[in-house]
């Protein structure tokens, strides 16, 4: 996922894509402990992908903060 399509997104739509990569990673770290992981890189991207998300939450709340 970009950072120009997350930035489009509504704060509704930021938390639940957060909340689904999370529930991804923790099928990824899972496969990973059993030894079943295809993708390596998945996730990589996964995390990747979810410091994006949070990275424009923040801002988002940093902006409406230094607006009051």
């Amino acid at each position: 996922m970009k950072i120009a399509e997350i930035r489009q997104m509504s704060d509704s739509e930021l938390q639940d894509n957060l909340d689904k990569l999370e529930e991804k990673l923790f099928d990824l770290r899972f496969a990973l402990s059993m030894g079943k992981l295809e993708t390596p890189s998945a996730f990589k991207s996964a995390r990747r992908s979810i410091a994006r998300i949070k990275t424009v939450v923040n801002e988002r709340a940093r902006a409406e903060v230094a607006n009051v």
